[in-house]
C-alpha cells in the first residue's frame, strides 16, 4: 500500500524502474562483461593448456619415430644374420673356385642359387661379406651358369672387399653399423682363425664375432655359430 505524502497527504507510488532495479541486480553486474585482467588471465589458462597439449604430442610423435627407428635396425640385424646363415647353409663347391674364403677382410663364398636355373641345372651365386666405412655389408651376382662368369664373380667379389667401384656398389646391401668383425672357423675340435687353416676342405662350423656400433637397438659383441647341417650340429 502507498504511503501517504507528508504534505499533501496523498499517496504516491514509487518509481518502476527503482523496483526493478532492487529486484534483479545480478543483471546490471553481467552486463558490464570482464574486466581486461580477467581476460589475460583466460588467455594465459588457454595457452598453457595448448602449449601443454602440443608437449604431449610432440612426445608422442617421437617416440612414436623411435620405436619405428628401433624396429627398423633390429630387423635389418635379423635379416642379415639369417642371410649370413643361408648362404653358408647352400655353399656350394664349383671345382674350379673355393667354396668359401676368408682373407681377414672379406668373406667369399659360393652358393647354390634357389632362385635360377631348373632343378637339374640350378645356377650359382657368387656372394661376399665385408665391413666397409662402419658398414656391415653383403654383396652378390646371382645367375651364373658358366665357369667362366663364376671366377669372374670371384674376381669381382675380391675388388669389391678391397677398392669397390660403382659397379659393385650397386650390387650390395647395407644390414648394420659395426666397429669391426671377425670370423673364425670351427677345425679339430677347435675354433681357428681362417687365415691359419692349411686345409682347403670346408671347416665343420663358422663363427661370427660382430662388435655393432653403439646407439641402435642392439649394441655391442655379437656372436652366432654356424654348423655344417651334415654334422647335425644345428646353428645358434
Amino acid at each position: 500500500m502507498a504511503a501517504p505524502d507528508a504534505t499533501t497527504g496523498s499517496s504516491t507510488p514509487r518509481p518502476l524502474w527503482r523496483k526493478r532495479r532492487s529486484a534483479f541486480p545480478g543483471r546490471a553486474l553481467a552486463a558490464r562483461g570482464f574486466t581486461l585482467v580477467e581476460l589475460l588471465v583466460a588467455i594465459a589458462i588457454m595457452a598453457t593448456m595448448a602449449f601443454m597439449s602440443w608437449r604431449a604430442l610432440a612426445g608422442m610423435s617421437q617416440a612414436e619415430a623411435l620405436t619405428h627407428t628401433r624396429a627398423d635396425d633390429l630387423l635389418a640385424i635379423q635379416a642379415g644374420l639369417g642371410q649370413w646363415t643361408a648362404d653358408l647353409d647352400a655353399l656350394a663347391d664349383t671345382g674350379h673356385t673355393p667354396a668359401l674364403d676368408f682373407d681377414g677382410r672379406t668373406l667369399r663364398l659360393t652358393r647354390r642359387d634357389a632362385l635360377e636355373g631348373d632343378h637339374h641345372s640350378p645356377g650359382v651365386q657368387v656372394v661376399a661379406w665385408s665391413l666397409q666405412q662402419g658398414q656391415w655389408r653383403r654383396w652378390q651376382v646371382a645367375g651364373l651358369r658358366s665357369r667362366q662368369a663364376v671366377s669372374l664373380a670371384w674376381e669381382q667379389a675380391a675388388r669389391w672387399g678391397q677398392r669397390p667401384v660403382d659397379e659393385d656398389q650397386r650390387q650390395q646391401v647395407d644390414l648394420a653399423r659395426a666397429e669391426g668383425w671377425q670370423v673364425f672357423y670351427y677345425r679339430g675340435e677347435a675354433w681357428t682363425n681362417p687365415l691359419s687353416a692349411d686345409s682347403a676342405a670346408l671347416p665343420d662350423g663358422v663363427r661370427l664375432v660382430l662388435n655393432l656400433s653403439p646407439g641402435q637397438t642392439l649394441s655391442g659383441k655379437l656372436v652366432l655359430d654356424w654348423a655344417k647341417p651334415v654334422l647335425g650340429g644345428g646353428k645358434s
